[in-house]
């Protein structure tokens, strides 16, 4: 099957609802969608392939929108197997046609492939174009968003930005507008988020065009049900690392479930006492990636772990790690750690939060002794006021 997203412009990707893994890492309740678009016109132009996992199905959208015509181009964005998983099943299909990409992807293509198609590549770079008939297709490097030979393309006729990986989410794509931020946001800080400054740069790029759609390579087609000032805001803010939302994101490690639990529980249930949203995350039990991306929506934190092998319980060991890697700043943290005999995890925390870019660490830290008891009670009473 396919859709139309403009007269010219048929979407041919697929939706897979089965697969339950990103990168096989990141948990994906409502599957994924892997997009693809043909540009149809004097020369037909397709745009990325899919993975490796739905090349049938997506060859069959492609016939069957292709309604017996041939290929001409396809330009290929981004080589992640995820989208070149089903680059040599198309080449195969339509020989004749030409690859259009960058050198870096020609390069990867040798990586990835075993057959050198230098042959059948014709290399652009930033501000090339490329003419289908009425269609005119200019294209815009995007360095490291999120890897280093990702180009998109923007097609002035019918004002279309094919953004590669940029404005993509989590799950399937919907027959109906849903809340595209939630997912969105869980993709960007989790995939693309370590690379601020060059979104940043593309942002920027990208405000030359006119822009009435955007087309990524997962996810929905843009704009939904907001009208495109929506997304380019998110975007916009997460790129810059500004705080989304005003809130404390209460992110807790607990090994059986019993003293920092109940001290995560009782800050939460203080702070919105207060009228301040305070979510919880269990990332012993919870999806970890779910607690990064609360972590970057709201302009404060508080981390709340046990102790471990005189250290830090390794859960929260690998989330502050991720918040390292994406480049987590700009924002207060609180700390409560546990020990029922040596407290350690708040001094591990603290080391680690330190080495952070611009992040505020709040006083008092916090320590249980085991169990939640007056003494702690009121010594998180006295953090929830240094956070309100």
């Amino acid at each position: 099957m396919f859709e139309e997203i403009t007269k010219d412009i048929l979407a041919v990707g697929v939706n897979d609802p089965n697969t339950t893994k990103f990168e096989n890492q990141y948990d994906l309740p409502e599957g994924m969608a892997y997009n693809s678009y043909l540009i149809m016109d004097e020369k037909v132009c397709l745009m990325d392939s899919v993975d490796a996992d739905v090349t049938d199905e997506w060859l069959n959208n492609v016939k069957e929108a292709l309604n017996g015509r041939s290929i001409d181009y396809i330009v290929v964005q981004h080589m992640e197997p995820d989208h070149s998983g089903s680059l040599e099943a198309i080449i195969a299909a339509y020989p004749d046609m030409r690859i259009v990409t960058s050198a870096q992807a020609l390069k990867m293509m040798g990586a990835f492939f075993d057959k050198d198609y230098s042959d059948k590549v014709d290399i652009v770079k930033e501000n090339d174009t490329l003419s289908l008939g009425k269609h005119e297709l200019t294209f815009v490097a995007a360095p490291m968003v999120h890897w280093p030979e990702v180009i998109m393309t923007y097609d002035k006729t019918d004002k279309v930005l094919f953004s590669a990986d940029a404005f993509g989410k989590f799950g399937v794509r919907e027959s109906e507008p849903d809340d595209w931020a939630c997912e969105a946001r869980r993709y960007y800080f989790n995939i693309v988020g370590k690379f601020g400054v060059q979104v940043q740069n593309l942002l920027k790029k990208v405000s030359a065009f006119d822009i009435e759609k955007i087309c990524s390579l997962h996810g929905p087609y843009l704009p939904q049900n907001e009208d495109l000032a929506f997304y380019l805001d998110k975007y916009e803010k997460w790129s810059s690392y500004t705080p989304e939302d005003q809130g404390v994101a209460v992110i807790y490690a607990s090994i059986h479930g019993c003293g920092t639990k109940e001290a995560a529980l009782y800050i939460s249930e203080q702070l919105e006492a207060k009228g301040i949203k305070a979510p919880v995350t269990d990332i012993c039990n919870d999806d970890i990636h779910e607690g990064v991306e609360d972590a970057f929506r709201y302009d404060r934190m508080v981390v709340c772990a046990s102790s471990y092998d005189a250290d830090l319980f390794t859960p929260m060991t690998t989330f502050l790690e991720i918040l390292r890697m994406k480049n987590y700043q700009n924002r207060k943290v609180g700390i409560i750690e546990n020990g029922a005999w040596a407290p350690t995890a708040g001094r591990v925390m603290k080391s680690k939060l330190e080495a952070f870019k611009n992040v505020e660490i709040i006083e008092p830290m916090v320590t249980v002794r085991a169990s939640l008891k007056d003494d702690s009670k009121a010594a998180i009473d006295e953090l929830v006021a240094h956070l309100s």
